[in-house]
């Protein structure tokens, strides 16, 4: 048993809370996606901040509010997720001044509401337990384990989970819903020293902010491979509306590059309108330490390390590499583009 000097109690303790609140999240959401319809699940609940909340978010907020405020009087908390004023931190039990709590939690219960909400594709719980706040709250490097699990469409029985602690490595397992059977697996990023014929996405999942995407998208692969010789297509594009499944698919060997840059694409010249746009946050990266364990490559817009607060404001970049030979590749050329498209008026 593992006891982390900066946490009141063992990893496994941890591990064991995250796995019952994932498990009774993913139960709550897997039956009202079996027995909803979709424009039931795409209702638009609440409007929060400049996102948008739909009715299947609010099962799973539902079971988070009660499972916390269960804990907190367990051991005393600071939970941070989307919906909570200010940072978007609140105390466990409710009122705790924040200098008493053991430690921070961040949380995400539904990363991919959109495509899940209309049966497309699976969604994910992210979590991540850090130290309690100082001065100031904790960032994602502070992060010591992080689990997510897949809240699979009503048509798939199978839900991955993942889950990994600082510098101990990750594990994952594949659940049945429906005989319960559990088998462990191991992620295997992509070996590939190349993005020929391999998945690589340059995120512009929403109006407002496509074209620079794709500017840098087109940049990139012309300087990689030229033009295509025969018309067939080098890289091909995924867009998973998921950060937590966008780290999925590099962990997987499923995707060998994607970078998420909309923060940096909103604020430049060819951006167009001045309205602000829904970019990934904190929340959405808070399982990024399980795709580094797994040997993923995840960087910020600049090439940086993570190290974003841990709140609900901050507009994120960030980069993944499947593995170090991409990442050689990749991000010389893409640090130039952006450098010149960005600052070209």
């Amino acid at each position: 048993m593992h006891v982390d000097r900066n946490l009141p109690r063992s990893t496994d303790y941890f591990l064991a809370r995250l796995g019952t609140l994932h498990d009774r999240m993913r139960a709550r959401v897997y039956r009202e996606g079996g027995s909803s319809s979709i424009d039931a699940l795409a209702a638009v609940a609440a409007a929060r901040d400049g996102d948008t909340i739909f009715a299947l978010d609010v099962h799973a907020e539902e079971e988070l509010e009660s499972f916390f405020s269960a804990w907190g009087d367990e051991l005393p908390l600071l939970l941070i997720a989307e919906g909570f004023p200010d940072d978007g931190g609140k105390t466990y039990p409710v009122g705790t001044p924040r200098d008493q709590v053991g430690l921070t939690c961040i949380v995400d219960p539904i990363d991919g509401t959109r495509g899940l909400m209309y049966q497309k594709r699976s969604a994910w719980i992210l979590s991540g337990i850090a130290p309690a706040p100082t001065d100031t709250l904790p960032r994602l490097s502070d992060i010591h384990l992080a689990m997510q699990t897949e809240l699979p469409t009503s048509r798939s029985q199978l839900s991955d989970r993942l889950w990994a602690t600082a510098g101990g490595g990750m594990r994952a397992e594949t659940t049945n819903l429906a005989t319960g059977s559990v088998h462990s697996f191991r992620p295997q990023p992509s070996r590939a020293d190349s993005l020929l014929y391999g998945f690589g996405t340059v995120s512009k999942f929403f109006p407002g902010a496509k074209l620079p995407a794709v500017q840098v998208e087109e940049r990139l692969f012309e300087e990689l491979f030229g033009p295509p010789l025969d018309g067939n297509p080098q890289v091909f594009d995924d867009e998973y509306i998921s950060t937590g499944g966008q780290l999925y698919e590099l962990m997987v060997g499923h995707d060998r590059f994607t970078a998420d840059l909309r923060p940096l694409f909103q604020s430049a010249p060819s951006a167009a309108g001045e309205v602000p746009r829904i970019s990934s946050h904190p929340y959405d990266l808070c399982t990024e330490l399980i795709a580094r364990e797994a040997g993923v490559i995840v960087t910020d817009g600049r090439g940086d390390p993570l190290g974003y607060s841990l709140d609900i404001r901050t507009d994120c970049n960030w980069i993944g590499y499947a593995n170090a030979a991409l990442k050689a590749q990749i991000e010389p050329r893409l640090m130039a583009i952006l450098r010149e498209l960005l600052t070209t008026a």
